[in-house]
């Protein structure tokens, strides 16, 4: 197991049915919803390249093409851009995918739940740490959240979650963690609950969508019983990863927005929409109308 090196890899969990958003996702990926101009999955795959990540780990499911066509070549458009004088365009989407990274994709026959679809990753990480970001949860921050925990990693060399501060009545929709200490910016885990009722809750850290594990999840995670509905909970890994090797709970710099629900999605919108730096002086103009109307 080699944890000295920097993070080199990230798993991206894209098979879920994205049953929120139907019907607009009955033949499209969730992961394709667009920001403004950009799928979500790009913002995700943007994050990781940020943090010096070069190989991309998609596990898919049945209906994700337009993942793998998204980010591979796309030489019929290119070559009628270029006919048009729209070089402008070609370079555009020729940055898709960062520059020195490649994608990787594993099938996952079954949606066997979040802990099963990173144990299919296994075979592409091998013995490194790795990254895990879910696309459903943007995060705008500066430097990106996931340079932040890939920063923390080089100097403690340690499964890291990100978490934030939820209301205590929202800790049964999240992994909730009991940390050692309150109020600093990392703190070792003492526990961790999955979707705990407000009442029996250990504390209102929730982990969000990004982590870091070391390779040892993998064990853990093939010896996990299933859970409800046959699914392998990656919460129940990491709570025995906790038994045999220290786990940090991260609280992150950012703002995150839940595009996982209509709402947030529309939030991450407007934000996002307000900064694009093509639209986003009129976009701000057009919502004050709206807001004075």
């Amino acid at each position: 197991m080699t944890l000295s090196r920097p993070l080199r890899k990230a798993v991206f969990p894209v098979a879920g049915l994205g049953s929120r958003f139907l019907p607009a996702t009955k033949a499209s990926p969730k992961e394709m919803m667009p920001i403004v101009d950009k799928p979500l999955i790009q913002y995700a795959v943007e994050e990781a390249a940020a943090a010096g990540i070069t190989d991309m780990v998609f596990v898919t499911g049945r209906n994700k093409r337009a993942i793998e066509d998204h980010f591979d070549k796309a030489y019929e458009m290119e070559s009628e851009l270029l006919a048009k004088g729209k070089e402008e365009l070609v370079d555009l989407i020729r940055k898709v995918l960062p520059r020195g990274c490649r994608c990787i994709y594993i099938r996952q026959s079954e949606p066997l739940g979040l802990g099963h679809a990173v144990l299919c990753a296994q075979p592409a990480i091998e013995d490194e740490a790795f990254a895990v970001i879910l696309a459903d949860d943007l995060i705008a921050a500066d430097p990106p959240v996931m340079a932040q925990m890939a920063a923390l990693y080089q100097r403690e060399h340690c499964s890291i979650l990100g978490v934030e501060d939820v209301p205590r009545d929202q800790t049964a929709s999240y992994g909730i963690v009991s940390p050692e200490e309150q109020g600093t910016g990392h703190a070792r885990i003492k526990a961790i609950v999955e979707k705990p009722a407000p009442a029996d809750a250990p504390s209102t850290l929730a982990v969000v969508g990004r982590y870091v594990l070391t390779p040892r999840i993998f064990g853990h995670l093939a010896s996990v019983k299933p859970g409800r509905g046959g699914e392998i909970q990656l919460t129940d890994g990491i709570s025995a990863l906790l038994a045999e090797e220290r786990v940090l709970a991260y609280r992150f710099a950012g703002t995150r927005y839940d595009c996982g629900s209509k709402l947030g999605y529309l939030k991450a919108s407007v934000e996002l929409g307000i900064r694009h730096h093509e639209v986003g002086a009129d976009f701000a103009a057009f919502l004050a109308r709206r807001t004075h109307a």
